[in-house]
């Protein structure tokens, strides 16, 4: 698999850090507190620009998450 050097679309820096965060989505989750949305983000080291892309969620962890509440 080919892997690519990353760019900043705003300033050109080659420099990131990456970094994941979970969200709810639907009235179900948002009720029960459920974070079931995953999602990745790469920032800019220079500017600070980031980009946020969705990831697959495991459906076992949204379990736990629900009953550790």
């Amino acid at each position: 698999m080919e892997q690519k050097q990353y760019v900043c679309a705003k300033c050109g820096n080659q420099g990131f850090e990456s970094d994941q965060f979970q969200a709810t989505g639907g009235n179900f989750a948002k009720i029960f507190d459920v974070q079931n949305k995953k999602f990745i983000t790469i920032s800019c080291t220079r500017c600070g620009y980031t980009e946020l892309y969705k990831a697959n969620s495991d459906s076992g962890w949204n379990i736990l998450d629900f009953l550790m509440g």
